[in-house]
């Protein structure tokens, strides 16, 4: 094999190394940064991992927010209509929270089983209702 020949194999060669390389670090950061929807039921089913984060969404139940304490932790449950889902969050909620509207909370299971938030979302008028949310409300809807 002549000298140039060998130089633009290793080339090639070097080439292909660094894109996988390049591949494997995107799909660990996407498979490390991916949130998947659950609703209250598939939590209560044990279809939500445990120990990695997640969304969760539903319906707040009336009746049912609370200020534990003096800080800003709330606690509330949310609702598929066929599950219900205690949920904690430490911080200043959305304007648009209140008691029997639909939200999406990020965050993941604590120890007691309760839904531990990082961040609560919630619905931004009248007639809005997250995607997620109504598909998995008909989806419940259709089964029962």
């Amino acid at each position: 094999m002549k000298p140039a020949r060998k130089k633009r194999l290793a080339l090639i060669v070097l080439m292909v190394i660094g894109i996988a390389i390049g591949v494997g670090f995107a799909l660990k950061s996407l498979d490390e940064n991916i949130m998947f929807f659950f609703t209250p039921s598939e939590v209560a089913q044990g279809k939500a991992p445990r120990d990695r984060l997640f969304r969760i969404g539903g319906m707040v139940v009336n009746g049912s927010v609370s200020r534990p304490g003096n800080g800003l932790t709330v606690q509330f449950d949310l609702t598929d209509n066929n599950s219900n889902l205690t949920v904690r969050y430490t911080g200043i909620l959305p304007d648009l929270f209140r008691e029997g509207q639909g939200i999406i909370a990020n965050g993941q299971l604590g120890e007691d089983g309760a839904f531990v938030a990082q961040q609560v979302l919630a619905k931004h008028d009248e007639n809005y209702m997250p995607p997620e949310i109504a598909e998995a409300m008909k989806k419940t809807s259709e089964n029962n």
